[in-house]
């Protein structure tokens, strides 16, 4: 008799998930307490496979052999609960496609930065023509992607909502790319929750499979003192040289990055690299030291480091309006990311933040939006927070409830050379789908003038 398999949420990764089970002889059952999309019904529908939309059979889910969680549902769900105090296996959608393919795994994590150092990952690996794949917690799901698909590598994004449902699986390479505090509601508000959670990205590695790390996170290397590493260990740092770091990974040398990863020395001018700025000269240096394991000509790796374009919503340049230039950074849901964003803008600032507040600390973004940020803009449906925290450093702050409302009021604040920029520190989920919808309503709103 067919093992049952139950999966929880109808989205990408639940969909992949449900049919590459249904492929390797699963009793399948998708169940979603939200609505399935049309499309995703259709799918499932003409797979054969049994789901339901908009409630949670409990009965029928309890009886499961093993059951995949979407990474959005957390832990403390009493259904979530319920399987766990009878046994029931409950994994991630990374977790159960990993089962099923001996592709060589290349994996990204970090509290920022993570999608694009996945697409140049992947951006070099493919123009080197090897047969490599992109999934995770961007575009294709990992599990659909080994249901359809045959590749010999992966290049995967993963979140730690993912990572805390993984136990056998193993990462060939894994990047950690840096740790700050993000996502503490679901971490019990412990950061040390969270730190471990990120750390499972290097579980059951063995002297042959590699780790790549920040050499200038704190928090990660506070953590790594904890750890005995049997792989390969390569730092990265935007700060040292190489030869601090004992002379493998990557450094940098006055204006030039370094990288050794097999005793061949790939030397590149940071003005040359296509993604400018100090976080994402680290990401190109971790996506730079990963391509060279793989034996890629220098050539090769220079040209992909050049010629790569950079992601939408990530410090994505929109438009310029009368000498106003609006940036749409969407994709900074936490303070971390917006750090980076206001740092990196050297003109007076009009930023438009807000929105789900995931327990963000704002103080370390407050000598920033003093020397800065001219106007705050709040984009949120419960803004008190972000007031309370920054209506001593700056002359003015207004409330707005709409992305077209909020680039109307920028524009109005706004004179020739200043720098309006969409940078929340928080998630999407009160007035948008999610983060690329508010980045697409913004840039909408922006043409629009």
């Amino acid at each position: 008799m067919a093992a049952k398999l139950t999966i929880l949420g109808g989205g990408e990764s639940g969909i992949g998930a449900a049919l590459l089970g249904q492929k390797n002889g699963y009793d399948v059952f998708v169940s979603d307490m939200g609505q399935i999309t049309d499309a995703r019904k259709a799918e499932l529908t003409s797979a054969g496979i049994t789901f339901e939309s908009g409630q949670h059979t409990e009965e029928r889910i309890l009886a499961s052999d093993e059951v995949v969680k979407s990474p959005g549902i957390p832990d403390k769900a009493p259904l979530i609960k319920k399987l766990k105090s009878q046994g029931t296996p409950i994994i991630s959608e990374i977790e159960f496609a990993g089962r099923y393919t001996d592709a060589k795994i290349v994996a990204i994590t970090g509290s920022n930065g993570k999608t694009t150092t996945t697409l140049l990952t992947y951006h070099i690996l493919k123009n080197a023509g090897l047969n490599v794949g992109l999934a995770g917690n961007i575009g294709k799901s990992f599990a659909r992607s080994v249901a359809d698909d045959k590749y010999d590598i992966y290049v995967l994004e993963l979140s730690s909502f993912q990572l805390d449902g993984m136990y056998a699986f193993k990462a060939d390479i894994a990047i950690l790319l840096n740790i700050t505090p993000d996502h503490l509601d679901r971490y019990d508000y412990q950061f040390q929750n969270y730190i471990e959670s990120k750390f499972r990205i290097i579980q059951n590695q063995t002297e042959q499979d590699v780790f790549i790390t920040n050499a200038d996170d704190p928090v990660v290397q506070a953590e790594l003192k904890k750890h005995t590493l049997r792989q390969q260990y390569f730092p990265v740092s935007t700060s040292q040289t190489l030869e601090s770091l004992g002379g493998k990974g990557a450094g940098i040398d006055q204006d030039q990055i370094q990288i050794n990863t097999q005793n061949e020395l790939f030397i590149m001018k940071i003005q040359e690299l296509a993604l400018q700025g100090k976080h994402n000269l680290f990401n190109s240096m971790a996506a730079g030291v990963t391509s060279r394991l793989f034996d890629l000509r220098k050539e090769m790796v220079r040209d992909s480091l050049m010629n790569f374009e950079n992601v939408e919503h990530r410090l994505e340049f929109v438009a310029k309006v009368h000498g106003i230039t609006f940036i749409n950074d969407s994709k900074a849901t936490n303070i971390n990311s917006t750090w980076y964003a206001l740092e990196s803008v050297d003109k007076p600032v009009i930023w438009i933040a807000g929105g789900v507040d995931k327990g963000n600390d704002y103080s370390e973004l407050y000598d920033l939006v003093k020397h800065k940020v001219k106007a705050i803009i709040c984009l949120g449906t419960d803004n008190s927070k972000l007031i309370e925290a920054f209506s001593d450093k700056v002359d003015q702050i207004v409330e707005v409830n709409s992305a077209n409302e909020a680039v109307r009021q920028a524009y109005d604040l706004g004179f020739d050379g200043d720098t309006v920029l969409l940078s929340p520190a928080c998630a999407s989920f009160d007035l948008f789908e999610n983060y690329e919808d508010r980045g697409q309503q913004f840039k909408a709103a922006v043409r629009s003038l």
